[in-house]
């Protein structure tokens, strides 16, 4: 089992940043895909980013492509969301989940059916 915690998020202004953690525990020795999803009022779940276990391969959703960042630090369990050049439509409640992989793989999943934990999620809301 692995217990995931977000942080971060809040209210900005359209054009700035926030910068969202997830913080994993528990059975953490383990190697995990890690993914953050969004979801707004009455729409469906969202794929915004996902990393592979080893941080070398990354996807992003196409609304986010070049404003947003993944980035994981295994030695902390953490794996972090740099969210810059905010817009109003990226308000929503942001979740971080977690897949269970081998070692070593390159598997990033974008579909939020495949993954196994998640946390609470966090808001960010972004004023225009």
């Amino acid at each position: 089992q692995v217990q995931l915690v977000e942080s971060g998020g809040g209210l900005v202004q359209a054009g700035g940043s926030l910068r969202l953690a997830c913080a994993a525990s528990g059975r953490t020795s383990s190697s995990y895909a890690m993914g953050w999803f969004r979801q707004a009022p009455g729409k469906d779940r969202e794929f915004v980013a996902a990393v592979s276990e080893g941080g070398g391969i990354t996807y992003y959703g196409d609304s986010v492509k070049g404003r947003f960042t993944i980035s994981r630090d295994n030695a902390k369990n953490t794996v972090y969301l740099q969210m810059n050049s905010l817009k109003p439509e990226d308000t929503a409640v942001y979740y971080c989940a977690a897949e269970y992989v081998p070692s070593g793989s390159y598997y990033a999943p974008r579909t939020p059916s495949v993954y196994d934990y998640w946390g609470q999620g966090t808001q960010v809301t972004v004023s225009s």
